[in-house]
């Protein structure tokens, strides 16, 4: 006898059995430790220390995140303050001059062209350096600054963002160059109002991964952007932290307000990511 051959209904059978058993792996994966930060925020303090899952004997949501925006005098109101100035002017400087970079990289091809990308993948795998860094921001008079710890930020994540640009350019034929220069178009005018518009689907991919990198940081404002005036949401953790005694609900519930913004992003520009990230992967 034959083998029963498997039908297509039962090829899409499985699928939809391994696809369901994949979305409840994610689920039990990222939304148990979700739960778990979220149901902490709302118990008291005695209950929160015990670390448990437990629902709390009374739901104290409204008095613990009251207490988080109004500790030392609002410091995390001011510290989102900062960190949206932060994301703000760092992701406008690297989106400027990634793409520029990028352009620069994939259209002009000369003997510097290896070593220029020698130096930029360098860049991803080389760590930066604390001490050197902050000696040169002193030296421009430009530590514990926003303009300072703004160009850190865009020094960091320039390799990621110009290789990215680099490779979606690509996909974007030379002769729009071409005929735009013939048509008198030139220097900053053809970048800016011809191939900067084509880059929109990776344009948005580094705003949304950047954001949460810039916003969520917590190493480099520690260190270049010091000072209670200059805190950011990351580093309002240490406010209910101490060595003797930790306010583990008001802790949960500061989590719970940074956790939010970036993932609002990634909630609405999913598909926007995917798309950037993959867009021109096959010619390159």
């Amino acid at each position: 006898m034959k083998p029963a051959r498997t039908g297509p209904s039962a090829r899409r059978l499985v699928g939809a059995m391994a696809e369901t058993v994949a979305v409840l792996l994610a689920l039990l994966l990222f939304g148990v430790p979700f739960y778990f930060v979220i149901i902490n925020s709302v118990k008291s303090v005695s209950e929160a220390a015990d670390m448990s899952m437990a629902w709390p004997a009374a739901v104290q949501l409204v008095q613990n995140y009251r207490d988080v925006l109004t500790t030392n005098s609002g410091i995390v109101i001011r510290a989102f303050v900062n960190s949206v100035l932060l994301t703000l002017f760092s992701i406008a400087g690297q989106v400027l001059v990634c793409a520029m970079a990028g352009f620069v990289m994939q259209r002009r091809a000369s003997r510097a062209s290896g070593m220029v990308n020698f130096l930029v993948l360098a860049g991803l795998m080389i760590p930066p350096s604390i001490v050197p860094t902050i000696w040169v921001l002193q030296g421009l008079h430009l530590f514990k600054t926003l303009l300072g710890i703004v160009l850190v930020e865009v020094a960091l994540g320039f390799p990621f963002a110009a290789l990215l640009y680099r490779g979606f350019l690509v996909s974007v034929p030379r002769e729009i160059d071409e005929a735009a220069i013939i048509d008198g178009c030139r220097g900053g005018a053809l970048f800016f109002r011809i191939v900067f518009p084509l880059l929109q689907p990776v344009t948005s991919t580094i705003i949304v991964l950047s954001a949460v990198g810039v916003f969520n940081d917590f190493v480099n404002p520690l260190y270049f952007f010091p000072g209670a005036k200059n805190a950011t949401v990351q580093l309002t953790l240490y406010n209910f932290m101490s060595q003797f005694v930790t306010k583990w609900n008001l802790l949960f519930s500061d989590v719970v307000l940074i956790s939010i913004p970036p993932l609002i992003l990634f909630v609405f520009f999913n598909r926007r990511i995917i798309a950037g990230l993959t867009a021109g992967a096959l010619k390159a």
